[in-house]
C-alpha cells in the first residue's frame, strides 16, 4: 500500500525511487544523502508524518541534504545493509559512508540537532543484526 503523501514526493520533489541496482548511484553524488525507509503505511503509521516532514528538513538545510525514498520491494534487503530496527527510518549516507540513522517521528528540534550532528560526523559501520552475547 502506498499513500498520497509517499506519492507526493516523486511526482512534486522528484525524489529519485532507490533500490539494490541504483544505491551506488545514488550515494557516491555530492551531499549527504537521506534514504527513507517507508514500510507499510498501514502498519507504520509515522511513515506519513515522515513524508510530510523529510521535504521540510531537506529544506532547512537546503545545499546539504538529497533525499531518495527507498523501493519498498528493495526495503528488506537494504534495511540488513543499514541495521535499523524500527519503521520509518531516515538512513544518512555520505559516499557511501554510513553516517546514522533516525527512526519514527521526532520533535523538530530533535531533528536539527541529530541531523546537524549527522553531517558532521564521520562515516562509521552500520549496527549489525547480532544476537546479544552471540558468537562473532
Amino acid at each position: 500500500m502506498s499513500s498520497p503523501l509517499i506519492q507526493r514526493l516523486f511526482e512534486d520533489y522528484r525524489y529519485p525511487e532507490i533500490d539494490a541496482d541504483n544505491l551506488h548511484e545514488f550515494v557516491v553524488g555530492p551531499n549527504v544523502c537521506v534514504l527513507f525507509f517507508t514500510g507499510d503505511p498501514a502498519q507504520h503509521r509515522e511513515t506519513i508524518d515522515v513524508a510530510v516532514i523529510l521535504p521540510e528538513l531537506v529544506k532547512a538545510f537546503e545545499g546539504q541534504l538529497r533525499a531518495g525514498v527507498v523501493a519498498r520491494t528493495a526495503e528488506k534487503e537494504l534495511q540488513a545493509r543499514y541495521g535499523f530496527r524500527r519503521w520509518p527510518a531516515l538512513v544518512f549516507v555520505r559516499e557511501e559512508g554510513y553516517l546514522g540513522t533516525i527512526t519514527g517521528v521526532q520533535n523538530w528540534p530533535e531533528y536539527l540537532r541529530e541531523i546537524q550532528a549527522l553531517l558532521a560526523a564521520e562515516p562509521r559501520e552500520p549496527p549489525g543484526f547480532g544476537v546479544p552475547g552471540g558468537a562473532d
